[in-house]
C-alpha cells in the first residue's frame, strides 16, 4: 500500500475516513460537490456519498449501507494527530437505521429548491437498503428492464426441427458419460428463447457449444422457409473477439456455418467520437442481427452491458457466454454473476418443455428441480471440464468453494502437477523459464512459428500485483536475466528485436489483426528477416514487428492479463496475506490458466487469506 493524499476540505468524519486510508482526495472531493450542489451539510450523509463513490471505485454497483463498516483500506492510513495507524474497524461509523433517516430526508435523494439534481439513490432492498450513485441505478434498471421484457415471451420454433437438428449435432450424446449433455441442452435452451446465458469454467466447451447454437439456429430458419439468421459474433476485448472467432470459424465447415466476422462491444455498437449519442446502436437504433452471440461476458461492466442491451432488438437472440467464477470487469458490476445467481425471470417456455421432455439423448430429466427451473429463466451451466482435468481441476473447485483445508491438501501432496513453495523457492521456477526461453529460441531461429509458440505457451509466471516484490516488473526482469544468462534470450532493448522474444501486445490495431493482450514471440522468416508470431487459432498469423501500436517483451504478466489465456505450466507469484487484490477470484483465474502444472510461489497463509477474500461486488441484480 502506499501513502495517502489528504484532501484539503476535509473534515470531520470525511477527514478521519480519509486519514484512515478508507477514502481517497477524490472520494471526498466528490461528496463535497455534491453537498455544496444540493445544500446538504449533514457529515453522515456526505461520508455516505463519499462512500458511495468509493464502493463504485472499487468496483460494485452500489453500497450495502449495512456492510459498508467491511470496507477495507486503499492506503496507508495515519492519524492527522501523530498517533498510531487507524484501524477502520474502529472508525466512528454511522448507525445504518439513522444514517437510513438522514438519507431518506436529504435533498440528495429529495432534490431541493436549489434545483432538481438528485445524485443519489437510495433503494431497500433484500440485502437491506442500497446507496446508489443515481447513473448506476439508472443503468441497473435498463438492464433489469429490459432482461424482464425479453423473458416474457418466446420466439416460434418448430420441436421437431430443433429435435431433429439436435441429434445431427450433438450424435450420442454426452461423451464424457459425466451425467446430462448440457451443452445440447444449452443449444435448446437457446432456440427457444430470446435471451440465454451459457456459464462454464475453462474447457467445458462454451464456444463449441456456441458454434452449434448458431448451426442450430441457422438450419431452423431454412426448414421453416425463412431467410437465414444474421449474426454477430462479439466480446468485451480484441483478443477475446478474435479467439471467438477463430474457434467458430474452425468448427463452421462441418456445420454449415457461413465464414463470420467478431468484433469488440464497442465496434459492434459503432462506438462514435464527438457524436450526439456515445454509440451509433442504442435503443431509436438498433443493431440489425437476429442472433447475437457476446463471448468473456464476465468481463463485461454494467456501463457496456447497459449500452449494449437497448441496442438488440427485442426478437433478437442473445446469447450471453462466459465464466462467473473469473475476474470480473475492472469497471462497476459483475453482471454475468449477478445474472447466474439472481431470479429467474419469465413465465414457463412450452415449447423448450416439450423439446426436452421427449428428448432423452440430452437427459435433461437427470437435472434436479432447481436446474430445471433456471432453464426456464435461459440458464445453463456447463459442468464438465475438458481441457485440464485430476488435481488442477480438484484444486480451481476447492478454490471456488472457499476450501483452504482441501486447497493446502492438494497442494502438499507431493504430485507432480500442484506444488506450493516458499518466496524463496525459486529454482524450479527459473530451470522452466530457462528450458521454454531455449525451445522457444531454437524454433524461432529455425523459422518455426508453431512450435515457437508452443515452447513460449509450455510455461507462464503469472502475478497479482504490477510493481513490488511480488509484482511483475521485478520477476520479468528475473525472468528475462535468466534467459539472457543461459543463452536463451537477450537482454531487452527498446526497439531492438531477437529470435525468441516473447511479446506482449498492449495496443489494439484492427486494421493490423492485432489486439491488446495478444501474446507472441519473434521468429526468423524465410527471407532472413525478423516477424511477430501469434496465436490465430491452429496458425500462426506474422506481423512485422514495426506494426505493433503498442508491444513490450514480456516474460510475466498480471493475472489479469492472462484472462483468456492457457498455459502448460503456470507459477503464481502470491503477495503477502495482507494484499487486498489477493482474492479467490483472483487465484481461482490463475489456476486454470494451466493444462498440466501449477507451482504456486507463497505462504500457506497467503494462500489461505486469497481462498477466504471474495470479491463482493454489491449490486441490485441478485435480488
Amino acid at each position: 500500500m502506499t501513502a495517502i493524499e489528504l484532501a484539503q476540505r476535509a473534515t470531520g468524519l470525511l477527514r478521519i475516513f480519509n486519514a484512515a486510508g478508507v477514502l481517497t482526495a477524490a472520494d471526498v472531493h466528490v461528496a463535497l460537490r455534491l453537498g455544496r450542489l444540493g445544500r446538504e451539510p449533514r457529515e453522515p450523509v456526505l461520508l455516505a456519498a463519499a462512500l458511495a463513490v468509493r464502493a463504485v471505485r472499487s468496483g460494485s454497483v452500489c453500497l450495502e449501507l449495512r456492510r459498508m463498516h467491511e470496507m477495507g483500506v486503499d492506503a496507508e492510513g495515519f492519524d492527522p494527530d501523530g498517533a498510531e495507524s487507524i484501524d477502520p474497524a474502529e472508525l466512528p461509523w454511522p448507525d445504518v437505521e439513522a444514517l437510513c433517516a438522514d438519507l431518506r430526508e436529504s435533498p440528495l435523494i429529495q432534490g431541493s429548491p436549489a434545483g432538481p439534481l438528485r445524485p443519489l439513490r437510495l433503494i431497500d432492498s433484500t440485502a437491506g437498503p442500497l446507496l446508489y450513485l443515481d447513473r448506476y441505478y439508472r443503468q441497473e434498471q435498463t438492464i433489469r428492464e429490459i432482461l424482464a421484457e425479453r423473458s416474457g415471451s418466446h420466439p416460434p420454433v418448430d420441436v421437431e426441427v430443433v429435435r431433429a437438428e439436435l441429434d445431427r449435432l450433438f450424435p450420442g450424446g454426452d461423451m464424457s458419460g459425466a451425467g446430462p449433455d448440457r451443452q445440447r441442452i444449452a443449444a435448446a435452451v437457446a432456440a427457444a428463447g430470446w435471451t440465454t446465458v451459457v456459464a462454464g469454467g475453462p474447457g467445458t466447451g462454451k464456444t463449441h457449444t456456441i458454434a452449434r447454437v448458431l448451426a442450430l439456429l441457422v438450419a431452423h430458419q431454412c426448414a421453416v422457409g425463412e431467410p437465414a439468421p444474421r449474426i454477430a459474433l462479439a466480446a468485451p476485448t480484441g483478443k477475446a473477439a478474435a479467439r471467438l472467432q477463430d474457434s467458430v470459424r474452425e468448427q463452421a465447415g462441418g456445420l454449415g456455418l457461413p465464414e463470420l466476422t467478431a468484433a469488440t462491444l464497442h465496434r459492434l455498437l459503432g462506438w462514435q467520437r464527438g457524436g450526439a449519442t456515445r454509440f451509433r446502436h442504442h435503443a431509436h437504433n438498433r443493431l440489425p442481427y437476429d442472433v447475437i452471440v457476446v463471448d468473456e461476458t464476465s468481463m463485461v461492466s454494467l456501463t457496456m452491458m447497459s449500452r449494449l442491451l437497448p441496442a438488440v432488438r427485442p426478437d433478437a437472440r442473445l446469447v450471453l457466454a462466459g465464466d462467473p467464477d473469473q475476474l470480473a470487469s475492472v469497471d462497476a458490476g459483475a453482471v454475468l454473476a449477478d445474472l447466474v445467481s439472481g431470479p429467474v425471470l419469465g413465465p414457463p417456455n412450452p415449447a423448450l418443455d416439450r423439446i426436452l421432455g421427449s428428448d432423452t439423448d440430452s437427459g435433461a430429466t437427470e437435472l434436479d428441480d432447481t436446474e430445471r427451473d433456471r432453464l426456464r429463466g435461459g440458464m445453463i451451466a456447463l459442468t464438465t471440464g475438458r481441457r485440464f482435468g485430476g488435481r488442477i481441476a480438484a484444486l480451481a473447485a476447492a478454490v471456488r468453494a472457499g476450501d483452504t483445508g482441501a486447497a493446502l491438501g492438494l497442494l502438499g501432496a507431493g504430485e507432480a502437477e500442484l506444488s506450493l513453495h516458499d518466496p524463496d523457492e525459486i529454482a524450479q521456477v527459473r530451470a522452466d523459464v530457462v528450458r521454454a526461453a531455449r525451445e522457444c529460441t531454437a524454433a524461432a531461429e529455425a523459422g518455426d512459428a508453431v512450435a515457437a509458440l508452443e515452447a513460449m505457451e509450455s510455461h507462464r509466471l503469472l502475478c497479482a500485483h504490477r510493481r513490488g516484490p511480488f509484482g511483475v516488473e521485478r520477476w520479468d526482469r528475473m525472468a528475462a536475466t535468466w534467459a539472457a544468462v543461459s543463452g536463451g534470450g537477450r537482454e531487452p532493448v527498446a526497439g531492438q528485436w531477437f529470435p525468441g522474444q516473447p511479446l506482449l501486445v498492449t495496443a489494439n490495431d484492427h486494421e493490423a489483426r492485432v489486439y491488446n493482450g495478444d501474446t507472441g514471440v519473434i521468429v526468423r522468416a524465410s527471407d532472413g528477416g525478423l516477424r511477430a508470431a501469434l496465436r490465430r487459432g491452429n496458425e500462426p498469423y506474422l506481423v512485422h514487428p514495426t506494426q505493433f501500436a503498442g508491444v513490450s517483451t514480456v516474460y510475466a504478466m498480471t493475472i489479469h492479463r492472462s484472462q483468456g489465456s492457457q498455459y502448460g505450466a503456470v507459477s503464481i507469484v502470491l503477495p503477502g496475506p495482507e494484499s487486498s487484490l489477493l482474492t479467490r477470484e483472483l487465484l481461482y483465474t490463475a489456476i486454470t490458466r494451466a493444462r498440466d502444472r501449477v507451482r504456486i510461489i507463497g505462504t500457506p497463509e497467503a494462500l489461505e487469506a486469497g481462498i477466504s477474500r471474495r470479491v463482493l461486488r454489491a449490486s441490485g441484480l441478485r435480488g
